[in-house]
C-alpha cells in the first residue's frame, strides 16, 4: 500500500480556513467547539481504510477506531459500531449482544442521510446528523480501555484525537445517544 501524504503539523482545533472542507466536517468542528471538547487534528490525503492510517495514528498518539455502519436484514434498524481499528469484525459476535437479526453493512445513501458521511469516513461524530435517533450506537468495551481514540470528522481527509472521557461524558450526552456496550 502506498504511503499516505500527511501534513506534518499536528493542529489543535479546527482549520483556520474552511475552504475546501465539506459542510459535515465543519459542522463537527462547530459542535465540538460548542460543547467545549478539545481535540488534536491532523490533515492527510483521503484515507479510505484503517490499514493506510498507521502513520496518522503514530502522529496523533491514538488508535483510529473502526466506525462500522450496519443494518438489519430488513434495513429498518441501523447501528454504528465503534471498535478497535485492527480488530476483525464478525457479525455473529455482535448481533446476539444487541438483540437484533443478522447485521450487514448499510447502504451509502443511508450513511449519508443519517451520519453525514460517505463510506470510508463514517464516524461516531456523525451521530450529530442523526436528529431522529435512527442509529443505535454500540461500543466495543476494548475501546473504553484507551485514554483517547482517533476518528474522522465525517471526512476521511482529517483525523481527530479526542479523550475517551470527553466522548463518554460530553459528546455522547450532547448528541443524545446512549451507547450499548459489546464485547467482540
Amino acid at each position: 500500500m502506498p504511503d499516505l501524504w500527511i501534513d506534518p503539523t499536528l493542529y489543535t482545533g479546527r482549520p483556520a480556513d474552511p475552504a475546501g472542507r465539506i459542510p459535515s466536517e465543519i459542522a463537527v468542528y462547530d459542535f465540538l467547539d460548542a460543547v467545549g471538547v478539545a481535540y488534536r487534528r491532523i490533515d492527510h490525503e483521503a484515507a479510505p481504510s484503517i490499514e493506510c492510517c498507521e502513520e496518522v495514528e503514530k502522529r496523533l498518539g491514538a488508535e483510529i477506531c473502526k466506525n462500522l455502519f450496519l443494518c438489519n436484514r430488513q434495513k429498518t434498524d441501523f447501528y454504528l459500531l465503534l471498535m478497535p481499528g485492527r480488530k476483525p469484525f464478525r457479525t455473529k459476535d455482535v448481533t446476539g449482544q444487541l438483540g437484533c437479526s443478522r447485521l450487514s453493512f448499510a447502504d451509502a445513501d443511508k450513511m449519508q442521510e443519517y451520519l453525514g458521511a460517505t463510506p470510508g469516513s463514517a464516524s461516531v461524530l456523525g451521530l450529530l446528523f442523526d436528529r431522529e435517533r435512527r442509529v443505535r450506537l454500540a461500543i466495543d468495551c476494548e475501546v473504553l480501555e484507551q485514554e483517547a481514540f482517533a476518528c474522522h470528522p465525517c471526512a476521511n481527509t482529517s483525523s481527530l484525537r479526542i479523550a475517551m472521557k470527553d466522548l463518554l461524558e460530553t459528546v455522547l450526552p450532547a448528541l443524545g445517544h446512549e451507547p450499548a456496550y459489546v464485547t467482540l
